[in-house]
């Protein structure tokens, strides 16, 4: 499997680690009852349980940009070293996004979703042909 492929399959077992960290903040913040229900009533989502839900979003977002580029350069026979470290840059900056935006600290999160963001553009770019 290529290295874009891989990060890929990285950048999906993240997403299923954060829905099981936002799933176990609801149980926490709500019970398992209520969020086993139709969840019509609920109350407001806790602060982390809220900052979880974001996180998870975010990074749905995320991907829903780069995987049809990494799978178009698998599918082309495209990678080349910009689009692997076009992947690298976007699944280790994902990382880093989650443990900061689910940590509460301020500034450095744009910073680092900045980075994730320079991933996409590369693989873009690359794809284009304007790099």
């Amino acid at each position: 499997m290529s290295v874009e492929l891989t990060m890929l399959a990285y950048c999906v077992a993240l997403l299923l680690v954060l829905i099981v960290i936002q799933v176990v903040a609801g149980i926490r913040t709500q019970g398992l009852m209520p969020l086993a229900n139709s969840r019509d009533d609920l109350p407001p989502p806790g602060v982390f349980q809220a900052r979880a839900g974001r996180v998870v979003q975010n990074h749905r977002e995320g991907l829903t940009m780069m995987a049809p580029l990494l799978l178009m350069v698998a599918v082309m026979d495209a990678s080349s070293p910009l689009t692997v470290l076009g992947a690298q840059l976007f699944f280790y900056s994902r990382v880093a996004h989650a443990v900061v935006y689910l940590a509460g600290l301020p500034l450095i999160r744009p910073l680092i979703w900045g980075v994730g963001l320079a991933g996409i553009v590369m693989v873009l770019a690359h794809l284009l042909g304007f790099a």
